[in-house]
């Protein structure tokens, strides 16, 4: 199936704005190197920032999309998939193209909340959340959502400290600290499910 010029364009742009970052990643490189022609892209977004919020839908999208695979084909029970999801990470963080997280990245370079592309990161990691959530409360957690918190900062303080600090197996690590917070928040009678 032949790949539009917008998906084609939104995809060149995802690769160099996760590269090179967002305000360093210029429209100029963005169409040489995607090869498409300036009105071709404003045709399809009004602006630079139009076209850096369908990256990170596509990205949200593609994520997600794989770390519900990966996690859902380590394991087949909701508390195990609460751990899969630290060795979904792990092997997120070892792939090759690894560099940090897109979304903590768009935050950073767009600190205003208020920002349409803030927003577009806050809003990735609230459904990331609200898996995680769905995932605790399947296993049995009294509180899913003060778990799902707990868990949602191991991974991403797994991912930046992979990312920032260069260390291996954050997301190891981390998975040994959520193997205490979960026996904590998940009464033993649920440890069957």
């Amino acid at each position: 199936m032949a790949v539009s010029r917008r998906d084609h364009l939104v995809d060149t742009a995802l690769e160099l704005f996760h590269r090179d970052g967002f305000h360093a990643t210029g429209i100029d490189r963005i169409l040489a190197e995607s090869g498409v022609a300036k009105m071709t892209l404003y045709k399809h977004f009004k602006s630079k920032d139009e076209l850096i919020l369908a990256a990170l839908r596509r990205r949200d999208e593609r994520f997600r999309n794989w770390l519900m695979r990966e996690i859902e084909r380590l394991d087949k029970t909701p508390r195990g998939r609460l751990l899969a999801v630290f060795d979904a990470l792990a092997a997120y963080c070892e792939m090759r193209h690894f560099g940090g997280c897109f979304f903590v990245n768009a935050a950073a370079e767009y600190g205003s909340r208020e920002d349409p592309i803030h927003v577009a990161a806050a809003e990735h990691k609230r459904l990331v959340f609200t898996y995680v959530r769905g995932l605790a409360a399947a296993a049995g957690a009294a509180d899913a959502d003060t778990l799902a918190r707990q868990i949602t900062l191991l991974m991403e303080g797994a991912i930046v400290t992979a990312y920032v600090a260069g260390i291996a197996d954050t997301a190891g690590q981390a998975k040994d600290a959520a193997q205490i917070l979960i026996a904590a928040a998940i009464p033993p009678a649920s440890s069957a499910v």
